[in-house]
Order: structure tokens, then C-alpha cells, then sequence
């Protein structure tokens, strides 16, 4: 692993943290760079379940919230504003006041949060550049930094609250309001939702479908997964913080709903729709059946050809396509192939 802009800040002395005492990491990728730290006095803080269980894979202690108080502190900045800053607000908080070392890409929105700290009555060392981002350590009174603490969310289609950071916080997603509108008049059996996020496509699909027995909700990011489970409170929802890619399913699923993100960075990544067409196939019954909307841009349609024996479009508009695919096709067996070869 290459050397981190963190990594460097701290070597070169432009940002330090105290000696003793615990220290506080909030919002490291599974591939950031902490070689720096002593990973004997770090709590990480990372609701992302892949990245989450990749430290804790590694021996680094993380949780989903921090314990305690902390010496100092280490915040990575997510692309949502709100986000950000009650990531700040609650580094300063926990440390009375910091260091808090902020680190964070200008596409991100680093210099604009570091003018914003100002504007705060935060006071900044020095400013580490690299990489198209900056690294500095940030202290200030926590209680100037009170209004960056994260209220309860809008409501949304009068029964859903959202949190600062999780997808679609502002209102209900394009994608999976066209993939609601394209569901037959008549589901039944287990159901899985794979990216739930905060519970809008499971809670409308209960809502309008007696006849499914159970809907599994699957999220990688726990402050999605805490909102849908606040919001949808149907006895046959079951919640499952888990990385839908790799979801151990139990049971077959008789349906799969999913609007699969295609964004790993600000760049599209169409990998991950095909990991969630995978999995969606993989979770699926033989007669099972996977209803998934996705950017008209995106080629999906190959995967689902080759994952699935049926494949139409029976939604959309300009910009989104629904795609239903039915009955997964399952590997030939290792003796099978052999004899026909």
C-alpha cells in the first residue's frame, strides 16, 4: 500500500496527534493507509459494512459508533456536506475540542468545509496538500460547532425519515419509484430487496402486497439500515446489514427487488450493478424471478442473459430501464459437464 496523504502529514509534522490516549478514526476505506497510527489506542468508526468488517478482518478495533472519549482524532470526508460535517461536530465533541485531523479530496468538497470551519471559529494548522486533497488538524470550542449536529431528517411520502449521508437523504429515488410503478399487481412468497437503503421500495411493496410471507432488506450502510428499520415496521420485514454482493441468502428467495448503486467513486462503476445481477441470481430460487432498474446507459442486459433464462424490459423512462429476469440458470454440475465433453 502505496504511502497516504495522511501518512505523509503526519511524517512531514505538518499535523500531529497526542501521544496518549485513545484516539478516534472516523470513515477510513477498507483501502486507506493508517500505518501511521497506533493501532493500539484506535477505535475506527465505519458504518459501511464491507469496509467495516475488512479492519475488523485486520485485528483494528471498529464499531459503528464511537465509545467514549478520545485524546484525538482522525475524520475522513464523505461527498455529502451534511454528512461531513457531523463527522466534525462529533470528532470535536468527543475530544473536547481536538485535534481533529481532517482529511479529505477537493473533489469532496475539502476546501470548502476547511472555509466553513473558519467561518465557525475553528482554528486551522497547517494546510498538507497532496493528491489532489488536503490533511489538516482542526480545534475549536465544541459548542460553536452545535448546528453541525445531525437533526431528524424530513418526512418523506408522509411515513419515511432519512439521515445525513445516506442515499437519496432528500427524497424518493427516480429509479426506485419507476421500479415500484413496473411491480405485477400480485407478489407472494420470500422476498429480498438487495441495497434497500432506507426502506422506500420494501415498505410501499408490503404496503401493497398481503401475500408475500416475508421481505428481507439488505444495506451495506448502517445509517440506511437504522432508518428502514425505523420506517418500515411490517411484521414481515427482517433487517440484514450485510454487503448484498456477497448476502448469504439462507432459504432461496422467490423474487429479488433491487435498484443496485453504480457509483464506487464520482466515476460510474458498472461493476457493481453486475455484482448485485449476480447476486440476485445466486439468492433466487429455480423458479425465482428478479425485478432491477438501473441507468438506461448501463449494459446490464448482457449479464442478466447470461445469469437468467428470461429477460425483458417492462419499465422505465428516458433515463432509467426496469428489467425483469425469471428463473436463474444454475452451473452444470463438475460430472455433468464432464460427460457431455
Amino acid at each position: 500500500m502505496s504511502q497516504s496523504r495522511l501518512t505523509l502529514a503526519l511524517s512531514a509534522g505538518a499535523v500531529a496527534l497526542p501521544d496518549a490516549g485513545r484516539l478516534l478514526v472516523v470513515g477510513p476505506f477498507r483501502d486507506a493507509d493508517l500505518s501511521a497510527l497506533p493501532r493500539d489506542r484506535v477505535q475506527i468508526v465505519q458504518g459501511f459494512a464491507p469496509d467495516h468488517d475488512a479492519w475488523a478482518a485486520r485485528g483494528w478495533q471498529v464499531g459503528v459508533a464511537p465509545e467514549g472519549e478520545f485524546a484525538g482524532a482522525v475524520v475522513f470526508l464523505p461527498r455529502a456536506k451534511d454528512a461531513a460535517r457531523a463527522r466534525i461536530e462529533e470528532a470535536l465533541r468527543l475530544t473536547g475540542g481536538g485535534p481533529v485531523i481532517v482529511d479529505g479530496a477537493r473533489t469532496d468538497g475539502v476546501d470548502s468545509l476547511l472555509r466553513a470551519c473558519r467561518q465557525a471559529g475553528g482554528t486551522l494548522g497547517e494546510v498538507f496538500a497532496k493528491a489532489h486533497g488536503k490533511c489538516v488538524a482542526l480545534r475549536a470550542d465544541p459548542a460553536a460547532f452545535a448546528a453541525w449536529r445531525p437533526v431528524q431528517g424530513v418526512l418523506i411520502a408522509g411515513r419515511y425519515r432519512t439521515a445525513p449521508g445516506v442515499f437519496s437523504a432528500d427524497g424518493v429515488d427516480r429509479g426506485s419509484a419507476l421500479l415500484l410503478a413496473a411491480l405485477p399487481p400480485k407478489l407472494k412468497g420470500r422476498v429480498v430487496d438487495l441495497g434497500a437503503g432506507w426502506g422506500y421500495l420494501a415498505g410501499e411493496t408490503l404496503a401493497s402486497h398481503p401475500e408475500i410471507t416475508q421481505l428481507h432488506l439488505v444495506e451495506a450502510d448502517h445509517a440506511a439500515l437504522e432508518c428502514a428499520q425505523a420506517n418500515v415496521t411490517d411484521p414481515r420485514a427482517r433487517f440484514h446489514w450485510a454487503d448484498a454482493t456477497g448476502f448469504a441468502a439462507g432459504a432461496p428467495y422467490d423474487i429479488v427487488l433491487s435498484n443496485p448503486p453504480f457509483h464506487s467513486t464520482r466515476a460510474a462503476d458498472p461493476a457493481l450493478g453486475q455484482a448485485f445481477i449476480a447476486a440476485a441470481a445466486r439468492v433466487l430460487a429455480p423458479h425465482g424471478q428478479a425485478f432491477i432498474v438501473a441507468n438506461r446507459h448501463l449494459p446490464y442486459e448482457r449479464d442478466l442473459v447470461r445469469l437468467f433464462a428470461e429477460v425483458k424490459e417492462i419499465g422505465g423512462d428516458s433515463g432509467f430501464k426496469v428489467l425483469h429476469a425469471a428463473r436463474p440458470r444454475r452451473p452444470a454440475r463438475a460430472g455433468r459437464a464432464n460427460r457431455l465433453t
